[in-house]
């Protein structure tokens, strides 16, 4: 299918070749679909070759529109406006453009030369269920996997499960002093929901027994001897919570022994931390069904933590890193603009960079990928620049295909969530409420299908999520989501539904619609299905699904008003039926592509 933009840009290169004798790249030229106070189809902007040229931007303009009416046959006018040149396109161009979508129903994949590709998304913890916050990680994964993989690359979805540490084994010493033995299935609780409110129990105790400690004289001689006399009692023990639990706590010295246990093998730690985290699996897995999104691979820290010691003692000897009087081991990221950073403890145990070293580089071994695209909240966003400076200043071959999708933290209506202390909204919940708020949006319509209910509130969910730019953070809003009116998931679907309605309802379809002249609500509408792969590529290029999913409601949005504006199945004449049938349905099969790329299902009815 001819690419319109590119067409023009060329066009524009060529003329600049004639008329000025100069070559230019046809990527100078920027080319915009014109506005609608404005006449023409698409606006070539000249200022950016001004200044190579030594010509005023509307002389360009002039000059070279006169140039491409006579050389474009598909040219039919153009106009000039200051140093934009607006261009009209022939019908000949609009008739063949409906053609050309039905002949190719890949029309609107880019074409890219093929990469082999990996994103890292979810990397959850073992010692609670997945919240909201995991549910815009899981989206934004899904989605750019979706997307890149659209541009026709080998894409590899991963996560890094984090299954060791001190979180987990406050969740297991909670179960074990507390529950006297109680399972998921006993308790009646799905099990990733079981581990997580033991986790949320040891928290509940150990501020019990810090409350405890506070009223000792122990305490009171801490506090009289604190280093600055303005701090009042309040601030002071917020402050000094840590430094009791690693040094004081008996709930702490307790959960800290699981970890030395668990270090040292201890074959009874192991069978509790196994049987744990098989109940959060489980628990993770009907999550991912539930969202439509599945790995290639999961990698455990607990086989992981290991890894990166080899490249880091490499580098030592190349004098990459240096070694200080204690034995640990550094990297000087100053040239990078950060600072220096430790990769081993002096005792020569390694640090989570280290391991992500390691298993960056393991990751490239299995898999052979070009690029690596970590999906992690901008909390991080310090970690993945120095891990990225590392990888460079060790020559991984990789190393500039590394890429952090930074995503800002969602907050619901009410504000923060709190894992430990119990508040946070669990995944399966807000999917629950989601449908339920769906359902209830379906009341005052005719008795729908329960599956549609569910493809309605998943798609509210998701679409909700992923419309917002990733770089910021967000509120989610449950009832806003589900609004037919909005610029929502259910609205986009809505479009779809009521093509498919208008097409069951066809008698007939694929007849000619020879001669038949394009009216302006139609060419609006192709030069929209014409945008389809440019938006594409350019959300693969800014690893952004926000952009697909607002060119989705665009799309919606033009074809509901075209909806209630035009005829289709009553219209003037066969030939303006056949068109707009045609070219609802190529509008259909687009809205259904885009959501998918988003992780959405579309119903046949609503």
């Amino acid at each position: 299918m001819k690419d319109i933009l590119k067409e023009i840009q060329i066009a524009a290169a060529e003329a600049v070749l004639k008329v000025y004798d100069q070559t230019v790249d046809p990527e100078e030229f920027l080319v915009t679909p014109t506005k609608k106070e404005h006449q023409g189809d698409y606006t070539l902007v000249t200022f950016a070759i001004a200044k190579t040229l030594r010509q005023p931007p509307p002389k360009i303009a002039v000059a070279l529109g006169e140039y491409m009416a006579k050389a474009r046959y598909w040219i039919s006018g153009v106009e000039v406006v200051q140093g934009f040149l607006n261009i009209s396109l022939a019908d000949e161009y609009w008739s063949s453009l409906l053609n050309d979508m039905k002949a190719s129903p890949d029309f609107w994949k880019p074409k890219q030369p093929k990469e082999k590709i990996l994103v890292e998304f979810s990397s959850p913890n073992t010692n609670k269920p997945l919240h909201l916050g995991h549910i815009r990680n899981i989206l934004l994964g899904w989605s750019t996997y979706k997307i890149l993989q659209a541009c026709g690359h080998e894409v590899y979805r991963v996560q890094i499960v984090n299954d060791r540490g001190i979180a987990i084994c406050k969740s297991m010493l909670a179960w074990t002093k507390f529950s006297g033995g109680v399972t998921p299935d006993q308790a009646g609780v799905k099990s990733d929901h079981f581990v997580g409110d033991w986790y949320v129990r040891f928290e509940k105790e150990f501020q019990i027994e810090y409350k405890a400690w506070q009223q000792t004289a122990e305490a009171n001689a801490i506090f009289e001897k604190r280093p600055d006399s303005e701090i009042d009692e309040s601030a002071f023990y917020k402050s000094y919570k840590n430094k009791y639990f690693n040094d004081l706590s008996s709930l702490g010295k307790e959960a800290r022994g699981l970890l030395l246990k668990w270090e040292a093998n201890d074959p009874d730690t192991i069978a509790l931390w196994k049987k744990m985290n098989g109940w959060v699996y489980a628990g993770f897995e009907e999550t991912y069904q539930n969202l439509g999104v599945s790995f290639d691979k999961l990698y455990y820290e607990s086989e992981t933590y290991l890894l990166g010691k080899g490249i880091v003692e490499d580098g030592l000897n190349k004098k990459v890193f240096y070694q200080k009087e204690d034995g640990s081991v550094w990297v000087d990221l100053t040239d990078a603009g950060l600072d220096h950073k430790i990769l081993l403890r002096s005792d020569g145990t390694s640090v989570y960079m280290t391991q992500d070293v390691g298993t960056a580089q393991m990751r490239y071994d299995e898999f052979g990928t070009g690029r690596m695209i970590y999906v992690v909240a901008d909390e991080q966003n310090y970690h993945f620049q120095a891990l990225f400076a590392i990888m460079a200043k060790v020559g991984a071959p990789y190393a500039n295909g590394l890429h952090h999708l930074s995503y800002g933290m969602v907050d619901l209506p009410e504000g923060k969530m709190k894992s430990r202390e119990g508040t946070v909204v669990d995944a399966d919940d807000l999917m629950k409420t989601v449908i339920e708020e769906a359902a209830i949006a379906a009341e005052e319509r005719e008795e729908v299908d329960q599956e549609v209910i569910r493809k309605i509130g998943m798609s509210a969910l998701k679409y909700f999520i992923i419309k917002v730019d990733p770089r910021k953070r967000m509120t989610f809003d449950p009832k806003a989501s589900v609004d037919m009116q909005g610029q929502t998931g259910p609205y986009i679907q809505n479009a779809y539904v009521r093509i498919q309605s208008i097409i069951r309802r066809a008698e007939d379809g694929g007849g000619s619609y020879e001669g038949y002249v394009v009216n302006d609500d139609e060419k609006t509408l192709l030069n929209m299905l014409g945008q389809i792969a440019h938006v594409i590529e350019n959300a693969a290029k800014e690893y952004s699904p926000a952009l697909v999913a607002n060119y989705a409601f665009g799309l919606a949005k033009e074809y509901h008003r075209y909806y209630h504006e035009v005829q289709v199945l009553k219209a003037e004449s066969e030939e303006a039926k056949n068109y707009r049938l045609a070219l609802i349905e190529v509008i259909g099969d687009v809205l259904k592509n885009t959501m998918d790329l988003l992780g959405i299902e579309m119903p046949e009815r609503m």
